[in-house]
Protein backbone atom coordinates (compact mmCIF):
# COMPACT_ATOMS: atom_id res chain seq x y z
CA UNK A 1 0.00 0.00 0.00
CA UNK A 2 2.79 2.45 0.85
CA UNK A 3 0.61 5.02 2.63
CA UNK A 4 2.23 7.17 5.33
CA UNK A 5 -0.30 8.18 7.98
CA UNK A 6 0.36 11.20 10.25
CA UNK A 7 -1.45 11.42 13.58
CA UNK A 8 -1.05 13.64 16.62
CA UNK A 9 -2.59 16.48 18.56
CA UNK A 10 -3.72 19.64 16.78
CA UNK A 11 -0.76 21.92 16.15
CA UNK A 12 1.87 19.16 16.20
CA UNK A 13 2.73 19.77 12.53
CA UNK A 14 0.76 17.07 10.68
CA UNK A 15 -0.37 19.34 7.85
CA UNK A 16 3.01 20.98 7.26
CA UNK A 17 4.93 17.70 7.58
CA UNK A 18 2.40 16.06 5.27
CA UNK A 19 2.83 18.70 2.57
CA UNK A 20 6.62 18.68 2.77
CA UNK A 21 6.76 14.88 2.85
CA UNK A 22 4.49 14.79 -0.18
CA UNK A 23 7.02 16.79 -2.19
CA UNK A 24 9.96 14.79 -0.91
CA UNK A 25 8.48 11.32 -1.49
CA UNK A 26 6.51 12.35 -4.58
CA UNK A 27 3.27 11.07 -3.09
CA UNK A 28 -0.06 12.90 -3.09
CA UNK A 29 -1.24 14.22 0.26
CA UNK A 30 -4.73 13.73 1.67
CA UNK A 31 -6.04 15.49 4.77
CA UNK A 32 -9.08 13.86 6.38
CA UNK A 33 -10.38 17.19 7.72
CA UNK A 34 -10.22 18.74 4.24
CA UNK A 35 -11.91 15.67 2.74
CA UNK A 36 -14.77 15.99 5.24
CA UNK A 37 -15.07 19.74 4.64
CA UNK A 38 -15.22 19.16 0.89
CA UNK A 39 -17.86 16.45 1.22
CA UNK A 40 -19.94 18.44 3.72
CA UNK A 41 -19.40 21.76 1.87
CA UNK A 42 -18.72 23.52 5.19
CA UNK A 43 -15.93 24.04 7.71
CA UNK A 44 -15.12 21.77 10.64
CA UNK A 45 -16.14 24.62 12.97
CA UNK A 46 -19.54 24.81 11.23
CA UNK A 47 -19.99 21.04 11.45
CA UNK A 48 -19.23 21.11 15.19
CA UNK A 49 -21.56 24.07 15.73
CA UNK A 50 -24.55 22.70 13.83
CA UNK A 51 -24.27 18.91 14.18
CA UNK A 52 -21.93 18.38 17.15
CA UNK A 53 -18.72 16.50 17.76
CA UNK A 54 -20.24 13.01 17.62
CA UNK A 55 -21.54 13.61 14.08
CA UNK A 56 -18.10 14.83 13.02
CA UNK A 57 -16.42 11.76 14.58
CA UNK A 58 -18.73 9.49 12.55
CA UNK A 59 -17.75 11.41 9.40
CA UNK A 60 -14.08 10.73 10.23
CA UNK A 61 -14.73 6.98 10.38
CA UNK A 62 -16.59 7.10 7.05
CA UNK A 63 -13.70 9.04 5.54
CA UNK A 64 -11.15 6.42 6.66
CA UNK A 65 -13.24 3.61 5.17
CA UNK A 66 -13.36 5.45 1.83
CA UNK A 67 -9.61 6.12 1.88
CA UNK A 68 -8.80 2.44 2.52
CA UNK A 69 -10.62 1.61 -0.72
CA UNK A 70 -9.24 4.48 -2.77
CA UNK A 71 -5.72 5.65 -1.85
CA UNK A 72 -2.36 4.00 -2.50
CA UNK A 73 1.04 5.59 -1.96
CA UNK A 74 -0.37 8.70 -0.29
CA UNK A 75 0.57 10.81 2.67
CA UNK A 76 -2.55 10.96 4.87
CA UNK A 77 -2.86 13.55 7.63
CA UNK A 78 -5.72 13.00 10.07
CA UNK A 79 -7.56 15.22 12.51
CA UNK A 80 -6.28 15.28 16.09
CA UNK A 81 -9.31 13.51 17.55
CA UNK A 82 -9.65 10.81 14.90
CA UNK A 83 -7.56 8.15 16.74
CA UNK A 84 -9.78 8.41 19.84
CA UNK A 85 -12.25 5.88 18.47
CA UNK A 86 -11.07 2.28 18.59
CA UNK A 87 -12.53 1.53 15.17
CA UNK A 88 -10.48 4.39 13.73
CA UNK A 89 -7.26 3.08 15.26
CA UNK A 90 -7.91 -0.27 13.56
CA UNK A 91 -8.73 1.43 10.26
CA UNK A 92 -5.54 3.54 10.44
CA UNK A 93 -3.45 0.38 10.55
CA UNK A 94 -5.32 -0.95 7.52
CA UNK A 95 -4.64 2.31 5.70
CA UNK A 96 -0.85 2.36 6.13
CA UNK A 97 2.15 2.95 8.37
CA UNK A 98 1.12 5.27 11.22
CA UNK A 99 3.48 7.96 12.54
CA UNK A 100 2.55 9.75 15.77
CA UNK A 101 4.01 13.28 15.76
CA UNK A 102 4.27 13.84 19.51
CA UNK A 103 4.75 17.28 21.05
CA UNK A 104 4.66 18.73 24.56
CA UNK A 105 1.59 20.70 25.68
CA UNK A 106 3.70 23.87 25.95
CA UNK A 107 4.76 23.55 22.32
CA UNK A 108 1.16 23.08 21.19
CA UNK A 109 -0.08 26.07 23.20
CA UNK A 110 2.68 28.28 21.79
CA UNK A 111 1.79 27.24 18.22
CA UNK A 112 -1.99 27.62 18.62
CA UNK A 113 -2.24 30.83 20.64
CA UNK A 114 -4.85 33.02 19.02
CA UNK A 115 -6.01 30.34 16.53
CA UNK A 116 -9.79 30.73 16.35
CA UNK A 117 -10.30 27.89 13.86
CA UNK A 118 -10.01 25.13 16.50
CA UNK A 119 -13.50 24.49 17.97
CA UNK A 120 -12.21 22.55 20.98
CA UNK A 121 -9.98 25.45 22.06
CA UNK A 122 -12.69 28.11 22.12
CA UNK A 123 -12.84 28.26 25.91
CA UNK A 124 -11.68 30.41 28.84
CA UNK A 125 -8.41 28.49 29.44
CA UNK A 126 -7.11 26.96 26.18
CA UNK A 127 -3.74 26.07 27.75
CA UNK A 128 -5.44 23.88 30.38
CA UNK A 129 -7.76 22.41 27.73
CA UNK A 130 -4.72 21.43 25.63
CA UNK A 131 -3.06 19.77 28.64
CA UNK A 132 -6.20 17.83 29.58
CA UNK A 133 -6.97 16.72 26.02
CA UNK A 134 -3.38 15.64 25.42
CA UNK A 135 -3.41 13.53 28.59
CA UNK A 136 -6.67 11.90 27.45
CA UNK A 137 -5.42 11.25 23.94
CA UNK A 138 -1.77 10.25 24.35
CA UNK A 139 -2.36 6.54 25.01
CA UNK A 140 -4.80 6.33 22.10
CA UNK A 141 -2.21 7.93 19.82
CA UNK A 142 0.40 5.46 21.06
CA UNK A 143 -2.00 2.55 20.46
CA UNK A 144 -2.63 3.75 16.91
CA UNK A 145 1.03 4.39 16.07
CA UNK A 146 3.60 2.18 14.42
CA UNK A 147 6.24 4.85 15.09
CA UNK A 148 6.39 7.73 17.59
CA UNK A 149 8.39 10.80 16.59
CA UNK A 150 9.02 13.44 19.26
CA UNK A 151 8.84 16.74 17.36
CA UNK A 152 9.76 19.26 20.07
CA UNK A 153 12.91 21.19 19.19
CA UNK A 154 13.31 19.49 15.81
CA UNK A 155 13.32 21.16 12.43
CA UNK A 156 10.92 19.98 9.77
CA UNK A 157 13.96 18.63 7.91
CA UNK A 158 14.88 16.40 10.87
CA UNK A 159 11.31 15.13 11.20
CA UNK A 160 11.09 14.40 7.47
CA UNK A 161 14.41 12.55 7.55
CA UNK A 162 13.18 10.33 10.40
CA UNK A 163 9.90 9.50 8.68
CA UNK A 164 11.55 8.85 5.35
CA UNK A 165 14.17 6.52 6.84
CA UNK A 166 11.65 4.57 8.90
CA UNK A 167 9.12 4.35 6.07
CA UNK A 168 11.80 3.30 3.58
CA UNK A 169 13.06 0.56 5.90
CA UNK A 170 9.55 -0.82 6.33
CA UNK A 171 8.73 -0.89 2.62
CA UNK A 172 11.91 -2.64 1.46
CA UNK A 173 11.03 -6.12 0.30
CA UNK A 174 7.26 -5.63 0.54
CA UNK A 175 5.20 -6.76 -2.38
CA UNK A 176 1.94 -4.85 -1.87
Amino acid sequence: MGNVILIGFMGCGKTTVGLRLSYRLRKPVTDTDKEIEREEKRSIADIFASDGEEYFRRKETECLRKLIKSVRNHIVSVGGGLPMREVNRELLHELGQVFYLRAKAETIYERLQGDTTRPLLQCSDPQEKIRVLMEQRDQHYKDAADVIIQVDGKSFEQILNEIEALHHNRTIGRTN
